[in-house]
């Protein structure tokens, strides 16, 4: 899973041979400003929810294990994207 870094945001991990999971050269699921429908599926290790588009990873701040969401993206990295709760 990806770290959080001093600011409170979310860094990448890169395995031995690069990123794990990498989404370049493949158009991401989601893009900063999209609303989208979510399930919760984890918690990630700071509290942050953890949801999957496509198979793309989002950490939403304040969800809950299987909370179904309606989030908007805020931020999109190369593995994973932040959201916010809408509704």
């Amino acid at each position: 899973m990806d770290e959080m870094n001093e600011e409170g945001g979310y860094e990448e991990r890169r395995g031995p041979r690069g990123p794990r999971n990498d989404f370049s050269g493949v158009p991401k699921p989601v893009k900063v400003g999209d609303e989208v429908e979510v399930r919760v599926e984890a918690v990630a290790s700071k509290g942050d929810g953890i949801a999957k588009k496509d198979g793309f990873v989002i950490f939403i701040k304040g969800a809950k294990e299987g909370d179904q969401l309606k989030v908007r993206i805020t931020d999109v990295k190369a593995r994973f994207a932040i959201g916010e709760i809408v509704s």
